[in-house]
């Protein structure tokens, strides 16, 4: 099934999924009520449990497929008519982008399966041709589902038409099952991996034998193939591919991912220098430069936001004053509009003090948005501000909501914006985040020395400082991982020993001279 026209670029547009290859492996009543059914260009995927009716799942609905429930001969009559299983229990049909996977029980023995429709659909990077284009390496972000892997596939394929392009297949979903790729990437070259354990060995592999211009990987997610892509990109390769996180804050906040985009690192600053920039001693700074120039946060099929130089939007953030990101959408007519991404909280000040007011201050009525009402009433009684929490969302001065839900502009916050009234951003459901939103709309400063990171590291600075005076170990505060791992390297840089003791969510550090048993 096949639908092309052309865009104003000249590039294809449309979708090819082979539907018929993967109805055709199904069991024959299936079959025949999926051919029953409208709208099978909407289908996502068919999962068949043991012991269950079967389901089709659509964009938009779940249907029962049999009132009969799944039985292991239907099971093994599918898996009879696909490909075999890998270590990441996924298989496929050959020369189709259909991915199946399987459920197993604790013998080995599969007990589910979710078919899921691959399909390849053209047209749909030209809303980031232009970046594609400029030789650099991009970064594609987003839940699972949005399109990643879709848009990875159109890069190969347009890339393919002018540069050597290599694909590195780790779970064929990227090009198809079987030896010969599927023809939706064009031109390029796929190199599958055995397991998905070696794929950062056949990413190295695929530059040092093959000699490509570009390299395209999907679902970077353990240290090594973050040091493997950084490797690429070091050798002038342009690298394209997709990570876990929906943001680049929240990659920012993987450890495992974070070199991704230059790492972070805990810095401790003089007395001097700290004085003169009005912070902690102890900051947070980019380690190294970013292994991709550019991230793309995808956000629905649509709908993507564009960092265009990671290294100054890391080092913004870390500072408090984010850079907004391009929003690129297409509209009704299909034409890509851009505009920049309006941030509404503010950034903390330079040097922050309490605030004391002198003067009257006017009510503001606030109606929360996805956010805690509890956490809101909290921030404001210790701010000691004339805020009012609002029940109607029409009967408001503003609405504070969370990033998240801000991006997916429901219609209360499109309604809100169309009567005139202002919508605050947080990036976090934290009492911090919404003081510092307050803060910016009564255009006053805050007490930043309740920042959790900011007073774990200031903890840490002073355990070492007594460790090093005193000779004897400190025990810190249970952090989570993030913070545990900044506090290893102050302890490193020290030339002090550490380790994490304890168990989630009480797991801490203790930071000792010499070795300790």
């Amino acid at each position: 099934m096949m639908q092309l026209d052309t865009t104003q670029k000249g590039h294809p547009t449309g979708i090819t999924d082979d539907l018929d290859a993967l109805l055709n492996a199904l069991p024959d009543q299936l079959l025949r009520r999926l051919r029953e059914m409208n709208g099978q260009g909407d289908l996502l995927e068919v999962v068949l449990d043991l012991g269950r009716c079967p389901e089709a799942r659509f964009a938009d609905r779940e249907v029962a497929l049999s009132d009969r429930e799944v039985t292991e001969a239907d099971i093994n009559y599918m898996v009879s008519h696909i490909g075999d299983f890998g270590d990441d229990n996924r298989a496929g049909i050959p020369r189709t982008l259909h991915r199946i996977s399987a459920i197993r029980n604790r013998k080995g023995r599969i007990v589910g399966l979710t078919c899921r429709v691959g399909r390849a659909v053209y047209g749909t990077m030209d809303i980031i041709l232009d970046i594609v284009e400029s030789g650099k390496s991009i970064l594609l972000l987003g839940r699972p589902g949005v399109g990643k892997t879709t848009m990875l596939r159109e890069v190969a394929r347009v890339l393919s038409e002018k540069k050597r392009v290599v694909v590195v297949d780790t779970s064929n979903e990227i090009a198809g099952d079987g030896d010969i790729p599927h023809p939706g990437i064009g031109r390029a070259r796929r190199m599958q991996v055995v397991t998905p354990a070696l794929q950062h060995g056949v990413m190295i592999e695929a530059v040092e034998n093959h000699m490509p211009e570009v390299i395209i990987i999907d679902e970077i997610g353990t240290e090594l193939e973050a040091a493997a892509a950084r490797t690429i990109a070091e050798r002038g390769v342009q690298l394209v591919g997709t990570a876990h996180g929906n943001t680049l804050e929240n990659l920012m906040m993987n450890p495992t991912l974070s070199d991704l985009i230059g790492g972070i690192q805990s810095v401790t600053l003089g007395d001097e220098e700290a004085r003169r920039r009005g912070t902690q001693k102890s900051i947070l700074e980019r380690k190294a430069p970013p292994t991709f120039n550019v991230v793309v946060e995808i956000q629905d099929w649509q709908r993507l936001a564009v960092h265009h130089n990671v290294a100054e939007t890391v080092d913004s953030i870390l500072r408090g004053q984010p850079i907004p990101a391009e929003l690129r959408y297409r509209d009704e007519s299909g034409q890509v509009q851009r505009m920049e991404e309006r941030l509404h909280f503010k950034a903390p000040r330079e040097k922050p003090t309490t605030f004391k007011p002198t003067a009257p201050l006017p009510t503001t009525r606030v109606y929360p948005y996805g956010i805690s009402q509890n956490y809101l009433e909290e921030a404001i009684k210790e701010m000691r501000l004339p805020v009012v929490i609002s029940r109607d969302i029409n009967d408001t001065d503003i609405v504070m909501t969370l990033k998240s839900y801000y991006r997916k502009k429901p219609q209360p916050l499109r309604d809100a914006e169309s009567s005139g009234i202002p919508v605050y951003v947080i990036r976090s459901n934290s009492i911090l985040q919404m003081e510092n939103c307050l803060a910016g709309i009564y255009d006053i400063n805050v007490d930043m020395s309740l920042d959790p990171l900011a007073l774990a590291l200031q903890e840490t600075e002073e355990a070492i400082g007594r460790v090093m005076s005193e000779s004897r170990p400190m025990e810190l505060a249970p952090q989570s991982s993030y913070i545990r791992r900044l506090q290893h390297q102050m302890a490193e840089k020290a030339n002090l020993a550490s380790r994490s003791r304890g168990r989630e969510p009480y797991r801490r550090v203790r930071i000792f001279k010499g070795e300790e048993d």
